[in-house]
């Protein structure tokens, strides 16, 4: 078996069990690391105008609603990740608060076709698993990986992991194509790698 073939599985190993650490959290436990991520400031300004891309959760995923929410009412503007097809980047669209989703792959709710595209200077990432040199486990279809690497090549963007903090493990194995992130926020903390 090939290094990456090995790392690759060993990932999906440490993938369940973080994700069983999640999926045994109580509804009402998930709320309250919710509202509380959302009361938190994050470690950056944030420029008036300035374009946060969240994430509609999925299964038990940290909801980034009340954050996003949050963001907006400091003068950010928001916007969603769209799948366009399989093994592509995603792209970004506008999102109101308010507004309704259409379902898109996957099950996952997306802004319409009509909003239109951006470029976030902040994305929040969802996580399966992290660890604290920055390196995050997600579900192993690539798409933030590839996403990632395309806006960091046009644009300087703050990428942020959110989580819950039973979903860290010691270390997460990186492959060549793995993105790094810039902070992970979860309930109990903010940890700012930008540092390292």
């Amino acid at each position: 078996m090939d290094g990456n073939r090995f790392l690759a599985n060993l990932k999906d190993d440490f993938r369940s069990g973080a994700l069983a650490q999640r999926n045994a959290l109580t509804v009402e436990a998930r709320a309250e690391a919710a509202a509380k991520i959302a009361a938190r400031p994050l470690p950056i300004e944030l420029p008036p105008g300035a374009i946060v891309a969240g994430y509609s959760p999925i299964n038990s995923e940290l909801d980034p609603f009340p954050l996003m929410r949050a963001l907006a009412d400091r003068g950010a503007k928001l916007a969603l990740p769209v799948i366009i097809a399989r093994d592509h980047a995603l792209i970004f669209r506008v999102w109101e608060a308010d507004e309704g989703l259409v379902r898109g792959p996957f099950g996952i709710f997306q802004p319409s076709s009509d909003a239109d595209e951006v470029d976030p200077d902040i994305v929040l990432v969802p996580l399966a698993a992290f660890d604290r040199a920055g390196h995050r486990i997600g579900y192993g279809r690539g798409y933030y990986d590839r996403t990632l690497q395309n806006l960091r090549a046009t644009k300087k963007i703050t990428v942020i992991g959110v989580g819950f903090a039973v979903q860290e493990i010691e270390t997460v194995p990186r492959l060549p194509h793995d993105e790094q992130l810039d902070c992970v926020l979860t309930e109990r903390e903010l940890i700012d790698l930008r540092s390292l």
